[in-house]
């Protein structure tokens, strides 16, 4: 009867692991985790509205109701949007306070300038804010040396801020950081630091030795970002795990990188420059349709 026990015993602790057996292959077949690639990067293009000569197209450009304004360093232009006519400037001293405007946000009833001391290092960074009517300087406001880098641009966001900040591999960096350590950050009312991203690798390596020099919330609500001389836009949005956006399309454009604005009247239309041709342009931006899950809107 013991003998008898025993290889009941044995039967049953066979059947055991032939089941484990059995269902081991499943479990290393089962679905893992989704990746960041899960659905391809859109190809779109945009199509150029109109074009405007504008000798401080040299930065960016910031778009009013009726009037846009070029960033050149330490140059700020108003244009008239209707006529094209140059309607005011404002020159600071060259290699002054303000020497580096990198981009300008038209917001509500000012105009808030990224500026930073580039090339120099360590990197230092400020907001400056002038009146959009008389184009008098008004205030500003030091955000001093930071690790992230040196700010390019910022939009609203939420009750606060969403910004660039850009290192570089070769003149403006630091030996110890290179490109790939620029990221986008997110601030409160007052510019306290409340989280951020790292850019996607796929856009990163195209603004390579530069970072993002341009970028605004789209009224679809993805961010959109420019590089520093390719031709295109990359379309980001929050991931919905990790710390890395994530890149779901790239808009190629007649514009060669740096700031750019969105129309203030809800139009899929952004104000960019041509550095090299002195040039302010309006382009239409075609919709973007994203199935990628892992992505999420800004707003």
């Amino acid at each position: 009867m013991q003998v008898s026990r025993t290889a009941a015993t044995l039967v049953i602790s066979g059947a055991c692991l032939v089941r484990v057996l059995a269902q081991a292959p499943q479990q290393a077949n089962a679905p893992a985790a989704p990746e960041a690639s899960e659905s391809a990067v859109l190809q779109l293009t945009g199509k150029t509205l109109r074009v405007y000569e504008v000798p401080e197209a040299n930065q960016g450009v910031a778009a009013g109701l009726a009037h846009f304004f070029a960033v050149d360093n330490s140059t700020l232009a108003k244009y008239e949007i209707r006529s094209g006519r140059l309607a005011d400037r404002w020159a600071g001293t060259p290699n002054g306070p303000i020497r580096h405007m990198n981009s300008c946000l038209v917001d509500a009833g000012r105009i808030r300038c990224a500026n930073s001391n580039y090339p120099q290092t360590p990197m230092g960074s400020s907001i400056e804010v002038f009146d959009p009517v008389s184009l008098d300087h008004v205030s500003s406001y030091s955000l001093g040396m930071r690790d992230e880098g040196s700010l390019t641009w910022f939009d609203r966001y939420r009750t606060g801020w969403i910004a660039a900040f850009s290192h570089y591999d070769k003149n403006g960096g630091v030996p110890f950081k290179d490109h790939s350590f620029s990221s986008v950050v997110t601030f409160d009312e007052q510019w306290r630091r409340t989280g951020g991203w790292l850019l996607p690798e796929s856009a990163l390596e195209r603004m390579a030795p530069y970072a993002s020099s341009g970028g605004a919330i789209g009224p679809d609500g993805w961010l959109y970002l420019l590089g520093h001389d390719r031709p295109e836009l990359y379309v980001v949005g929050r991931p919905t795990m990790g710390p890395v956006l994530v890149h779901v399309a790239t808009i190629a454009i007649e514009s060669e990188g740096q700031a750019f604005s969105w129309a203030k009247n809800g139009a899929r239309v952004i104000y960019t420059i041509d550095r090299r041709k002195h040039l302010v342009r309006t382009i239409e931006v075609p919709p973007v349709v994203v199935k990628n899950s892992l992505a999420r809107r800004f707003r």
